[in-house]
């Protein structure tokens, strides 16, 4: 006979179960695992302890075995929403995005209540790009756990990607208010808002850099948020000096070599002698180029039109050319996958990219993809998707470079590790100039073209009217209105792509010269520019 409800036998498992719940909470894995693995011996089927387990693996990176123990945490009769989001958040982290949507519709489908529960299917549409979605669940989150800074931070963030500045800045202050020692929220609410010298976050940001010099990624997005209150009061020797500041300690800890980038750009450069037919859509246009170069207002001004949506940063076609290469290297786009391409279905690539951007952007004639990144693999998409439109995206050399070391990429994205120094990212352009003036020989000017970013400022129409017809589209009005387009933007251009166009950004490098010298000599030398 199985024991009851109330039975002592019962009490004391769910005293073990709690007791691991709040061991996991404080951090305190291998207790809770003990208790864990105490109340499995006694019901190999207790899905609660599968659950915390669960848990215990994906805070371990375990992402695998995570999903694993979520699935053993579910019963047919009474499905677990806390289970099917957990799992979500994994199979994210495993780059599976469709199956996290899946997952984490199962969860929201239950109708769950917890705070918990409710961020977390915010934060699993959040990184699959669907901000929109995301804004709800935390919203609800922080309406059951008002007390929870986290949670109106990430409300903040979502906020921000889908436009609505002033209702994010009110969360990122929520989240000061409730726990004052949040530098991501101070920092991001002051990168959103114009600083000014009667109202700004100055005074704040200092204070909390001092009290987190020691932290590289804090210390990082302080000093940057440092850098733009400073811009924003025209002072750049100040915004130059915060930047330095910013970068010190996550540089070091870093340990960037510009050899390995090189080595990257050859091995790309060298696909451009891969012939195979690949797989037959006209839909997808990649939009590529360094970051912080105009792929965002480009990719606004595209999806502005009536026949084609813009899919976000899509790593699906780097990732499918991973599976299609079998390399194990640790990185998805790396030397190791460019050398071992030329031995892929790269039909198989490009169908593999289609259906995943489709069920991004089902309708739609056309797809954007518009990650940056791309450009390293602009001769292989052309292979695999013969038919598919490639934009690169120019801005003045100098341009570029201090727009790539003012910005504050995602420190876990080690490809833009060039970032931490104006030297360093001057080297990368070199070596970016030099792979794009290969593609624009290699590839053919009807599935390839170069658009610079101060073409657009001068004669938006003109060049919007160019880039339709290379699309094979009709012209569409709406291109040259593309701040009124109100799809999510999770990019750092969320708040300037959702304004007019402005040339304010155009030759910012001028006002920094005497502060590039190191970079600019790098540039002068490879006979990209002049100064003198």
């Amino acid at each position: 006979m199985s024991d009851s409800v109330n039975s002592p036998k019962n009490a004391m498992r769910e005293n073990k179960l709690a007791e691991a719940e709040s061991l996991l909470a404080a951090r305190r894995y291998k207790e809770a695992h003990a208790l864990c693995m105490s109340v499995l011996q006694q019901d190999p089927t207790e899905r609660r302890a599968f659950y915390l387990l669960g848990i215990l693996a994906a805070d371990h990176d375990n992402h695998a075995k995570a999903c694993d123990l979520f699935d053993r945490a579910q019963t047919p009769d009474t499905p677990s929403a806390q289970a099917f989001a957990q799992k979500a958040r994994s199979l994210i982290f495993l780059n599976r995005r469709d199956a996290a949507i899946d997952a984490a519709e199962k969860a929201a489908r239950l109708h769950p209540t917890d705070a918990l529960t409710l961020d977390t299917l915010g934060v699993v549409f959040s990184r699959a790009g669907l901000h929109e979605r995301a804004v709800g669940f935390y919203e609800a989150a922080t309406r059951k756990a008002p007390e929870k800074s986290n949670y109106h931070y990430n409300l903040g963030a979502a906020l921000q990607f889908v436009g609505k500045m002033k209702e994010a800045n009110e969360a990122y202050r929520r989240c000061l208010a409730l726990n004052s020692h949040d530098a991501r929220a101070l920092a991001a609410a002051a990168q959103i808002t114009r600083q000014t010298e009667t109202d700004n976050d100055i005074g704040a940001l200092e204070v909390m850099f001092e009290k987190f010099r020691s932290n590289p990624d804090e210390a990082l997005k302080l000093g940057h948020a440092l850098a733009k209150a400073y811009e924003d009061l025209k002072r750049p020797a100040d915004a130059m000096t915060w930047l330095g500041h910013a970068k010190s300690a996550k540089s070091k800890q870093i340990g960037y070599d510009s050899r390995t980038d090189r080595l990257l750009f050859a091995a790309a450069k060298d696909t451009s002698s891969i012939k195979q037919q690949g797989y037959e859509d006209r839909s997808p246009i990649f939009i590529v180029g360094l970051p912080r170069t105009g792929t965002t207002l480009v990719d606004r001004i595209l999806s502005s039109h009536a026949q084609v949506a813009s899919a976000g940063e899509l790593t699906d076609f780097s990732l499918a050319l991973k599976r299609a290469t079998g390399t194990t290297s640790r990185y998805v786009l790396d030397l190791e996958t460019l050398r071992a391409a030329g031995g892929a279905d790269l039909v198989q690539v490009g169908r593999e990219f289609v259906e995943a951007a489709r069920r991004v952007v089902p309708e739609a004639m056309h797809v954007i993809d518009k990650m940056p990144l791309n450009f390293l693999c602009s001769a292989l998409i052309h292979q695999a998707l013969p038919n598919a439109k490639i934009i690169c995206l120019r801005r003045h050399p100098a341009d570029s470079v201090l727009s790539n070391y003012r910005q504050m990429f995602a420190t876990g994205f080690s490809y833009y590790n060039y970032s931490f120094d104006l030297a360093d990212a001057a080297r990368y352009y070199v070596e970016f100039d030099q792979l794009i003036s290969h593609w624009r020989v290699q590839l053919p000017a009807t599935h390839f073209t170069e658009v610079h970013y101060e073409n657009v400022v001068a004669d938006i129409e003109a060049e919007a009217r160019r880039l339709v017809s290379f699309c094979d589209l009709d012209w569409d009005p709406a291109c040259i209105a593309f701040h009124e387009n109100s799809a999510p933007v999770a990019t750092a251009s969320s708040a300037q792509v959702r304004q007019p166009l402005y040339s304010s950004s155009v030759g910012r490098w001028q006002r920094y010269q005497e502060y590039m010298r190191p970079a600019l000599d790098i540039l002068e030398d490879a006979g990209l520019i002049e100064t003198s």
